[in-house]
């Protein structure tokens, strides 16, 4: 496209197709009570009258990259202890390249707070928040591989480019601070599609995830060239000068989603070089905060101060934050000190999230998601590891609108296959939406003829963890 040239003259076709991209916007600043977007707008009302009440106003994904091993961790198998090296008594999934023989995992499991929910000893400080946890033990999605299965719990597509759930919800809700994104993913990985899953896909750019660090590292905790050392006037000039340029090529080539994404990326960066760097600072935190995230121990340090930073995102009206913990949990072989190894680092931050959320008044209208891509079989792989389990796992969800102490679902007896109760990824989707607020039947965006929206034309929301 050459941004000189003169936009030729409209045809009907090319006047339908701009004026729809336009009522797009217009449509979603109608679902808001006050009918804008940002800290004023409050919770959109995506499906008029019949919307859901909101439960809570942001999300915290801490997303288990790899794969967490859910019979080593929430759904104990007493039956899978007994038998222990016996052969599975039903045939594997197809494509599957495991020994069909049982292997019961190295950790025990106990009854923990007053809910009494099974918890491994391999995550002894979430175990401590045992009464905050609601398990759904019954999740199953599409995907052997990582990188559908990571495509599914991002964007809820197993094989095409979609726009990301914190898009999604950026997309519906806003940010709930003038000066700062609606979206932001801390440490994310960069395989298994990387910026595809934190990504806008076909919604405006400006709702793709503002991204610190990578592959589970925080980085500094501040966003790349958000602050330089060019002095501040300068910096204006230029930020000024390409808002110009911006504009310009807007007026020239007609309505464009890339070109209008890019005016108002450019716009955030310029308000956040005000807002975000007391927001990043974790310096502003007590030591005794700071040494509840585990900060300052080598273990626990980097996925420590990844969950302090999603606290104070989480406070100043960040809708959505992912944190990764970086493709660690796929233990193919050496499971015992792999898994150990993986626990280490974000047991404690997460138990650490969960209280400091309750102390400040935000676990109530805050969901935490905790939990991979799909879990682990319970047969061995090689002499001492697990492969991929898609067919039924566990994820784990804390805070407002869900039922605290408690499990949901069942694999079966050996927990491989969901069984009651089953939770589809889609189902898990229009649940965390139907908290927000937001009737994931009603929240679609038009692109290429039809209406796409998170869900596809799946999914439904569980009612038995709402409280």
């Amino acid at each position: 496209m050459n941004p000189f040239n003169a936009p030729s003259p409209l045809d009907r076709r090319t006047l339908l197709r701009r004026a729809a991209f336009s009522l797009g916007p217009i449509a979603v600043s109608a679902m808001s009570p006050l009918g804008v977007r940002g800290a004023d707008a409050g919770l959109a009302n995506s499906a008029g009258a019949g919307a859901p009440v909101p439960r809570v106003k942001r999300v915290i994904f801490l997303f288990m990259h790899g794969g967490p091993s859910h019979v080593d961790t929430f759904d104990y198998k007493p039956r899978l202890a007994r038998e222990d090296g016996k052969p599975l008594p039903f045939d594997l999934p197809p494509n599957l390249d495991a020994v069909p023989k049982l292997m019961n995992g190295p950790w025990k499991f106990a009854r923990r707070g007053r809910s009494g929910l099974w918890v491994s000893e391999l995550l002894p400080h979430m175990a401590t928040v045992a009464d905050s946890l609601c398990v759904i033990r019954s999740m199953h999605t599409r995907g052997q591989s990582h990188g559908q299965a990571v495509g599914m719990i991002n964007t809820g597509s197993d094989n095409l480019v979609r726009p990301s759930v914190g898009a999604w919800i950026s997309y519906a809700l806003g940010s709930g601070h003038p000066d700062l994104p609606a979206h932001v993913a801390i440490g994310p990985a960069t395989a298994h599609g990387g910026p595809r899953n934190y990504g806008a896909a076909f919604l405006p750019a400006m709702h793709q995830a503002t991204a610190i660090g990578s592959n589970g590292k925080p980085g500094s905790g501040r966003i790349a060239n958000l602050t330089g050392r060019v002095a501040d006037e300068r910096v204006d000039r230029r930020i000024q000068m390409i808002q110009a340029l911006n504009r310009d090529h807007l007026a020239r080539s007609g309505p464009d989603r890339e070109i209008e994404g890019a005016i108002e990326a450019v716009d955030l960066a310029r308000r956040m070089r005000q807002a975000a760097p007391g927001v990043f600072d974790l310096e502003d935190e007590t030591e005794r905060t700071r040494r509840a995230y585990g900060i300052g121990k080598k273990s626990t340090d980097a996925f420590g101060r990844s969950c302090l930073l999603a606290r104070r995102l989480a406070e100043n009206g960040v809708r959505f934050i992912t944190v990764s913990s970086g493709q660690v949990w796929d233990q193919h072989s050496n499971l015992k000190s792999g898994h150990e190894k993986n626990a280490l680092a974000t047991d404690q931050p997460v138990a650490a999230l969960i209280r400091d959320l309750r102390q400040r008044g935000l676990w109530d209208d805050t969901l935490i998601v905790w939990g991979g891509e799909f879990g682990r079989t319970p047969v061995v792989q090689g002499s001492n590891g697990r492969d991929h389990n898609p067919q039924g796992f566990s994820v784990v969800l804390s805070g407002g609108g869900v039922r605290p102490g408690f499990a949901y679902g069942q694999t079966d007896e050996f927990g491989y296959y969901a069984r009651e109760d089953r939770v589809h990824m889609h189902d898990l989707h229009a649940t965390m939406l139907h908290l927000l607020g937001i009737d994931h039947k009603q929240l679609t965006y038009r692109y290429a003829g039809r209406d796409f929206r998170l869900t596809d034309v799946h999914g439904r929301v569980v009612e038995g963890v709402l409280s």
